[in-house]
Order: structure tokens, then sequence, then C-alpha cells
């Protein structure tokens, strides 16, 4: 199981918000079966197995170039484990108690 913190920036938009990128991007990943994910202040983290996950991250770093942006910069941080299970929730919960 790997959680994978993406952030997908189109450039070149002409306006500070890219929420409407951003709510197509996640449109995508609701759709995709054996995926998790989070919306946060400032990245999506989504979680399942690796290939899964980077096959979604593929997906959703062309949304702003099928909305008409020229210029898209992604970004990704992954962190995998082989010696235990881990979720996005006990990830935050091993900080937070």
């Amino acid at each position: 199981m790997a959680i994978v913190e993406v952030n997908v920036t189109p450039l070149g938009t002409g306006r500070p918000n890219i929420s409407s990128y951003i709510a197509s991007c996640c449109d995508i990943i609701k759709k995709e079966e054996g995926i998790r994910y989070q919306v946060t202040p400032m990245s999506t983290v989504i979680e399942g197995d690796l290939d899964r996950v980077l096959e979604v991250v593929k997906k959703i770093h062309r949304v702003p170039f099928h909305n008409g942006v020229q210029r898209v910069l992604t970004s990704l941080t992954i962190d995998e484990r082989t010696d235990r299970e881990d979720s996005m929730e006990a990830m935050v919960q091993s900080v937070v108690t």
C-alpha cells in the first residue's frame, strides 16, 4: 500500500484560482476503484496499490491539458512501507495522539 501526496499545478492560466482544475482532478479520482483519497488545503493524498496510484496520477496530470492549459507541473511524494500496513488516518493519528 502506498500513500502518495500529489500536487497538480496548472501554469499560465491567467488567474490565481485553480480550484476548478483540482475539482476536475478529484472527479477522476472518485471514479477509480481501489483508490482512497483526501483533499488537503495544499495537496491531495491518494492511497492504494502504487501501480494503480501512479496510473491515477497520470490521468489527473492530464486533466488541465484537457481544459486548455498548455503547461502543468505535477509533483509527487511517495510513502510506501513493506514492514506493515499503513493508512492516511493511521499516519495522522500517530502524530496527533
